[in-house]
Order: C-alpha cells, then sequence, then structure tokens
C-alpha cells in the first residue's frame, strides 16, 4: 500500500513551494518543477512522458481510490499528500476543481530535442507569444490539428505557466514543443529544409493561393506589432487572410487555425 502523507497546516513547507511554484517563473526555472491540476491535465501529462514527482488532493473532492487508480499508470510513484479542503483551497487556482493537482518535471525545450516522423512536416511558429490565452489557444489548434511541431520564437513568459496550462486544457503535454529565438528556428527550419510562410500584411498572397504539401512552417506574430524583419526576410511568401470588414487582422490563433486547416484540407486532397 502506498503511503499517504497528511498535511493540514497553511504554513507547511511544501505548500508554501506549490505557491511560489504557482506563481513565480523564477522559481519553476530554478526547480524545473511546475504545478498542474486536473484529472485530465495529470492524464495528458503522463500520457505525454512527463515525470510525476507529487500528487496532493483533498479527500473531500476526490477519493483516495480514484487517485490510487491513477497512480497505477505512473512508471514512478509519485509521493501522495492529502491535505485539508482550506489547503486545498490555498493551492489550488480553478474556482472548480477536480481536488487533484501535481508537482511535475518540466522538459527541456531545445530545438535539439525535435524529431520529424515525417518527410513533410507542418509546423506552427509563433513569434513573441505573450497572453497565455492565445499561446494556449494555438496549442489547441496545433493538437487539433495533429501538427508535427509548435516553435515559440522569443516566448515572453515560461510555457508551465499555471495559466497557459489551463488556457490549453492540458496541449502543453500533447504537443511537440520547443523554443528559441528567431534566428535559431530560422537556421533550424532552413537546416531541415522547411518552407517558411509568415503571415503579413504585406507583399502578401492570399491563403488559399499557397501550396503546403511539403514540409512547410506558418508563421504568426502578435496582433499589436506583427512579426519581425527577421522572420519576414527569410519568409518564402508572405500569406494574407482577406478581410471582408473594417478591421484588418483578427485574433493571431484564429489566423494560424484557419491556415492551419487550409493546408491540413490541401494535403488530404
Amino acid at each position: 500500500m502506498h503511503e499517504i502523507k497528511q498535511i493540514t497546516s497553511l504554513q507547511n513547507t511544501l505548500i508554501k513551494n506549490i505557491v511560489l511554484l504557482k506563481e513565480k517563473s523564477r522559481e519553476r526555472k530554478k526547480s524545473g518543477l511546475f504545478v498542474l491540476e486536473g484529472k485530465r491535465e495529470l492524464e495528458l501529462a503522463v500520457k505525454g512522458g512527463y515525470e510525476i514527482k507529487t500528487l496532493v488532493f483533498n479527500a473531500t473532492i476526490i477519493s483516495e481510490e480514484a487517485v490510487l487508480t491513477i497512480t497505477k499508470g505512473l512508471q514512478n510513484l509519485p509521493e501522495l499528500i492529502s491535505v485539508t479542503k482550506e489547503v486545498y483551497q490555498k493551492i489550488a487556482y480553478r474556482e472548480t476543481t477536480e481536488g487533484i493537482l501535481a508537482l511535475a518535471e518540466s522538459k527541456s525545450l531545445t530545438l535539439e530535442k525535435v524529431h520529424f516522423k515525417t518527410k513533410n512536416p507542418l509546423i506552427l511558429v509563433a513569434e513573441a507569444p505573450e497572453k497565455p490565452g492565445n499561446i494556449g489557444a494555438l496549442l489547441r489548434t496545433a493538437d487539433a490539428a495533429n501538427l508535427d511541431a509548435v516553435l515559440l520564437a522569443n516566448p515572453k513568459g515560461d510555457l508551465y505557466n499555471p495559466n497557459i496550462i489551463r488556457s490549453s486544457v492540458g496541449c502543453v503535454f500533447t504537443n511537440q514543443i520547443a523554443t528559441g529565438s528567431s534566428s535559431e528556428i530560422i537556421a533550424f527550419l532552413k537546416l531541415k529544409e522547411v518552407r517558411i510562410f509568415c503571415a503579413a500584411l504585406s507583399a502578401s498572397q492570399g491563403y488559399t493561393d499557397i501550396q503546403y504539401s511539403g514540409a512547410t512552417a506558418i508563421v504568426v506574430g502578435t496582433e499589436a506589432t506583427g512579426l519581425s524583419n527577421d522572420w519576414l526576410d527569410s519568409s518564402e511568401q508572405n500569406i494574407i487572410i482577406p478581410m471582408r470588414g473594417e478591421i484588418d487582422s483578427m485574433n493571431v490563433s484564429v489566423s494560424a487555425a484557419i491556415i492551419i486547416f487550409e493546408a491540413l484540407r490541401q494535403r488530404a486532397l
């Protein structure tokens, strides 16, 4: 029988550490750990090969039996800790919660770790993404399209921010993700002979006029500033989604989804 420890104090060192990991990017980077919450997210993290170090749960929300069932799928048994409802509310970040959260070991997100299973991968690149909601939505789109990789150029935050995990509904764990500078990612794509298509307003062709059958990277920037010259200078062809109203752009995740699924439509022909 796996030992289950009990924590009832808000002043417990582990509880304080979980709060720090939840709130501070520097603590996540220093420790190599991050907090994830929810049964689905936990299952996706395990499926994605993440090492779970500690499971914390509140037995009034999720049963001890259900927690032990989850641990059966883990290669290495994590530390199990039961906490009071008051303690759980202190460390949880969801209003509606499933009563379980975990400390997991972060992965290296270097470009060297990226491997393609096919000769014509379809890749999403996002330059300088900052808003957790947008990053989460991009990762959900990438998962829905079963993309080969998501590359984040010059990201403004850290991927294991709880808000990104939450907004991506766990798709942080289902995608092959790497980060790097724009110049590093451009060099990587050129080395892999991947064609670069940048979503931009200038010198652009309609997105449906482009052929996406070969190894392809679709690159999107922020709504406020667009893409840097590094990307525009490296683009084989800039692409645009024609607007029919008064504004000249859409939310970055919506734009990415439209282009990605056009590429998938073409590849299915």
